[in-house]
């Protein structure tokens, strides 16, 4: 992905004040960095991921984007899309993902709106 889509994008919704839907998760796991690492080194045979041990930026397609951050403790995870049934697609996306490659055992996700931080 060009990152200056991604600025240009993240303007044009800054200056018509309608952000785009996306939903956030805190997952407790000690494997966080290698989950970043395991799940987008799988991605990057069809996406244009971005990675470090400790963050990674997916994009889906033009409006569909996970961000992933690791910590001790936990991975956190963002999902954002051009609309609300977009963003609960792709959550299932990345969970399925994320429990298929978690080592200590399954992970316990509970997705939340970014906006107002209630259940999605």
């Amino acid at each position: 992905m060009d990152p200056g889509f991604r600025r240009d994008d993240e303007q044009v919704r800054s200056q018509s004040k309608c952000p785009m839907p996306a939903t956030t998760a805190d997952i407790e796991t000690p494997e966080a960095s290698r989950l970043i690492k395991r799940l987008c080194t799988h991605w990057a045979h069809k996406l244009a991921v971005t990675f470090d041990d400790a963050s990674a930026t997916v994009p889906f397609d033009a409006t569909t984007t996970a961000w992933l951050r690791a910590d001790d403790r936990q991975l956190h995870v963002r999902v954002e899309a051009a609309d609300a049934a977009t963003v609960e697609r792709f959550q299932g996306v990345v969970e399925s993902h994320l429990q298929r490659m978690a080592r200590a055992g399954e992970l316990v996700v509970h997705w939340r709106d970014a906006g107002t931080g209630s259940a999605a």
